[in-house]
C-alpha cells in the first residue's frame, strides 16, 4: 500500500507540474529555477520525516531490520549522493540540446517526458540490481571496482567535453528508423507530414536524454545500493532526486562551468561507495558498520569542498585577467 500511495503522489505532482504549472511552453528564469530546486529539495528533505514515521510505525516492509533512525539516515544519504551525481548528468543535457537547437521553452517539456522515462527504467534497474546481489554474493565486488572505475574516469576523462548527440549510434538508428524533420514545430514530439508521422528534433534529444539517463544510472545505481539494500529506500531516493533535476538544470545549466572542480568531489564519493561496497561482505563478517555520520559526511564535505574551490579558482582567475 505504501509503494502504491508514493507512486500516486509522485503522479500527481508530475501532473500538476505539466498540466498546472507549466502547461505553456516558456522560458524558465534563473529566479523561477531557483524557486522550483528550492521547493523539490524541501520536500525531498521533508520526505525524510515520512521515511522515520513509516519504519517507527511498521507501516512498510523492513528486510534490513532498520530503525526508524537507520533508515532516516539511509534515505538522506541515497537522496544526497544520487542529486549530486545528477549534477554531471546536466551538463550532457545541456550538450543535448545545443546540439538539436532545442529552445529553452520548450526544454522543459523534453525534461517532463524523460523523467517519466527515467523513473521506469530506474525501478527495473534498481530491483535487478537488488536481485542480483541478494543472488549473487560477489556480484558487489563487481559493482565496487565498476564504481571506481568510473570515477577514475570522471576525474581523468575529457569524453564530456568531445560528447557529440549526432555522433551517437542511437541518433543513427533513430534516422533509420523514423523519418525526422529538420526543424521544430512547438512542444510536438511528432507532426504528420504528407500523410506520414514524422519525429521532430524534441523526439531524437528526448530519446538520446533517456538513453544517457540509462548510463548515469549504471553508476549511481550501484553507488546507493552501496549505501543501503532497502528496495523503498533507494527507490525513493531515486526518484526524489530525479524529480528536482527539471529545475536543478534550469538553474544550473549555464553556470556549470564555474563548478569545473565539482567532478573530482563526485570521483571522490564514488572511490568511497566503491571500496564501501568492496568491503561489505568482509565488514559484515567483522560485525563491523562504517557510521552513518561518516559516511554523509564524506559526501558532504565532498562537494562542498568541490564548490568552495572551484569558487576560489574562479576568483583566482578574475583577479588575474584584472
Amino acid at each position: 500500500m505504501v509503494w502504491v500511495i508514493f507512486i500516486v503522489c509522485v503522479s500527481i505532482l508530475l501532473a500538476l507540474d505539466l498540466g498546472v504549472f507549466n502547461r505553456k511552453a516558456h522560458i524558465i528564469s534563473h529566479k523561477e529555477a531557483a524557486k522550483w530546486t528550492t521547493f523539490w529539495v524541501a520536500l525531498s528533505l521533508l520526505f525524510s520525516g515520512i521515511i522515520y514515521w513509516l519504519y517507527a510505525s511498521q507501516h512498510i516492509d523492513n528486510p534490513e531490520n532498520y530503525t526508524p533512525n537507520n533508515a532516516f539516515w539511509k534515505y538522506i544519504q541515497g537522496y544526497l549522493l544520487e542529486l549530486s551525481l545528477s549534477v554531471d548528468n546536466i551538463f550532457v543535457i545541456a550538450v543535448i540540446f545545443r546540439s538539436f537547437s532545442i529552445p529553452q521553452k520548450y526544454q522543459h517539456r523534453v525534461l517532463f517526458w524523460g523523467i517519466i522515462g527515467a523513473i521506469v527504467f530506474r525501478a527495473v534497474m534498481i530491483f535487478f540490481g537488488i536481485w542480483l546481489i541478494n543472488k549473487i554474493d560477489w556480484i558487489t565486488y563487481i559493482f565496487g571496482a565498476f564504481l571506481i572505475y568510473t570515477a577514475f574516469n570522471m576525474a581523468f576523462s575529457k569524453e564530456e567535453s568531445e560528447f557529440n548527440p549526432k555522433d551517437s549510434r542511437i541518433f543513427r538508428m533513430m534516422r533509420k528508423v523514423i523519418p525526422v524533420t529538420k526543424s521544430i514545430h512547438g512542444q510536438n514530439l511528432f507532426v504528420r507530414k504528407l500523410g506520414v508521422w514524422a519525429a521532430t528534433p524534441l523526439f531524437l534529444a528526448l530519446i538520446i536524454i533517456e538513453f544517457t539517463d540509462i548510463l548515469f544510472a549504471l553508476d549511481s545505481i550501484p553507488a546507493v545500493l552501496a549505501i543501503t539494500e532497502d528496495p523503498f529506500i533507494v527507490f525513493s531516493s531515486n526518484i526524489m532526486a530525479i524529480l528536482g533535476l527539471r529545475s536543478m538544470y534550469f538553474f544550473l545549466a549555464n553556470i556549470m562551468d564555474k563548478f569545473s572542480y565539482l567532478k573530482y568531489s563526485l570521483a571522490v564519493i564514488l572511490v568511497f561507495v566503491g571500496i564501501k561496497m568492496i568491503l561489505h561482505h568482509y565488514l559484515e563478517k567483522l560485525n563491523l558498520e562504517i557510521p552513518e555520520g561518516l559516511s554523509l559526511g564524506i559526501i558532504v564535505v565532498s562537494l562542498a569542498a568541490g564548490v568552495l574551490f572551484s569558487l576560489y579558482k574562479n576568483r583566482r582567475e578574475e583577479r588575474n585577467v584584472r
